[in-house]
């Protein structure tokens, strides 16, 4: 990325790795028993069809493991998991400007699932990069 785009988008940061999972509470005890810091609530996301569970490794802004239960078997994760089992489903960066990264990437011939940001967990904006363009790894963005 050259030095006038990364001035745009901001520092790229990891923000947080999701994991797949069937049972929220089934799926927290390791994260629990690690030590990590588990949100204050959990979130019903419906535009996604998702509940998510956020766990920290410290207080601050560290990255954190978001934990996602579908909340019917016709959704995102429900269909993953149906696919491919549960497990780690995507990682997350952090941008500045998410509409100049996704214009860049854009740009640049990346395959976006979303072209333009939607709302995900935490009001946050949010955008997929499609695995096809990635080495296989589904890319969340958000925007700080």
């Amino acid at each position: 990325m050259n030095e006038e785009i990364a001035n745009k988008v901001g520092p790229v940061m990891v923000d947080h790795i999701g994991i797949a999972c069937e049972n929220l509470e089934q799926a927290s005890k390791f994260w629990q028993l690690l030590g990590l810091e588990q949100g204050v609530k959990d979130e019903l996301v419906d535009e996604q069809g998702v509940t998510t569970r956020f766990f920290t490794t410290a207080s601050g802004r560290p990255a954190k493991i978001e934990l996602l239960e579908p909340t019917s078997e016709d959704t995102p994760i429900g269909r993953f998991i149906a696919k491919k089992g549960i497990g780690v489903q995507q990682i997350c960066f952090s941008v500045g400007n998410l509409q100049a990264i996704l214009d860049y990437l854009h740009d640049n011939e990346v395959m976006l699932i979303n072209r333009n940001p939607v709302i995900g967990a935490g009001g946050k904006m949010i955008a997929f990069v499609h695995p096809k363009s990635t080495g296989g790894v589904l890319v969340e963005l958000t925007q700080r």
